[in-house]
């Protein structure tokens, strides 16, 4: 289940990265594809996005940032277009997940503490300083949009209860699917 408090209020504008045919209702759509509802035909590897700085409450990015060369550079762009303290969803194919490898368009693959890289209050960050964009990475949610019985629901909370736990000691024993991690844009 989204965590409610993180969930786009009534007249913040939002962004709908890679929409395709599902665009979130009351967003501005970004594909590359001008096959689908995009109200934005770009390509999320040409940065900078033709979108001004700071101008976008929430971000949507629902199973793109894999199929990206530049995870780093979109990340910096999400940064940039989002006003300070507004919150990225992003969802990802879980790396343990057989459809992560399965799809052949698919370039990064992510686990529990990928995004951590972009929290400068966590040890990766201070160590690994990769990238500008400061992140305060709020809520790792599992298989939050995907249902696959009642063992799999068990596991998910489990497995959103303790993260890191789970993904060294049962991941892979029993794969889950998906990441939704949110992200809180620091300024």
């Amino acid at each position: 289940m989204t965590p409610a408090r993180f969930e786009p209020a009534s007249g913040q504008k939002i962004l709908d990265l890679g929409c395709g045919n599902r665009k979130k209702p009351n967003a501005v759509g970004m594909d590359s594809n001008p096959r689908t509802q995009a109200d934005i035909v770009h390509s999320l590897e040409d940065a900078p996005w033709p979108l001004a700085d700071s101008s976008f409450d929430f971000i949507y990015a629902d199973n793109c940032i894999e199929h990206l060369d530049d995870v780093i550079g979109a990340m910096e762009e999400i940064h940039r277009i989002l006003r300070p303290g507004g919150v990225a969803k992003i969802i990802v194919p879980y790396f343990r997940a057989h459809w992560a490898y399965n799809d052949p368009t698919h370039r990064r693959f992510f686990s529990v503490e990928t995004f951590f890289h972009f929290d400068p209050s966590h040890p990766y960050r201070q160590l690994y300083p990769y990238s500008k964009a400061d992140f305060k990475v709020e809520a790792i949610v599992f298989n939050e949009t995907i249902r696959r019985g009642p063992f799999y629901e068990a596991l998910a909370r489990l497995a959103n209860r303790w993260p890191t736990r789970y993904e060294q000691h049962l991941g892979h024993l029993f794969p889950l699917d998906e990441l939704t991690f949110y992200l809180r844009a620091l300024k």
